[in-house]
């Protein structure tokens, strides 16, 4: 998961107050979305067999790792915690994939993978439309251009 590139240094991207529940739920949901993008990426741009699944997964760690610094920020001003974890989902799909090598290793994380940016989606175009503060907002509408690309890549690679 993932939150998105966007510049913070924005007057609109102030918390004029602390954040409400959902908006801590989801800041926290993105940023252990983007630890496990990151750490998923890794593993498949060290052990992918296409060169095309390794270029993805290289593309995923670096773009949640510049996600995760503006979803952190951001995150820090209404005090939400910054997790350190993966997502369960994540941590077990890691546990089924350091194993594999080969197609077999690609095929899983190109499914997985697709699967994932689907619900990041969802979850975004939700956080886009909420009535949360303008910078959470922002955030998401400005992520989702690259959680498409992600998915994009995903299925073309499926």
């Amino acid at each position: 998961m993932r939150v998105g590139l966007c510049t913070l240094a924005c007057p609109a991207f102030a918390l004029a107050s602390p954040a409400t529940a959902d908006t801590s739920e989801f800041l926290t949901k993105a940023l252990r979305g983007d630890n496990s993008e990151m750490k998923l990426g890794a593993l498949a741009a060290k052990q992918g067999r296409s060169a095309q699944v390794r270029k993805f997964g290289a593309m995923l760690e670096r773009d949640h790792r510049a996600a995760k610094v503006q979803a952190g920020s951001l995150a820090a001003r209404p005090q939400v915690a910054i997790p350190a974890a993966m997502t369960e989902e994540a941590q077990a799909e890691y546990a089924k994939l350091k194993p594999m090598h080969g197609p077999a290793f690609d095929q899983e994380f190109a499914r997985y993978m697709a699967d994932d940016h689907k619900k990041d989606i969802a979850d975004f175009e939700s956080e886009a439309a909420s009535k949360d503060p303008l910078a959470v907002r922002a955030l998401a509408r400005k992520t989702l251009p690259t959680l498409r690309k992600h998915l994009i890549t995903a299925q073309s690679i499926r």
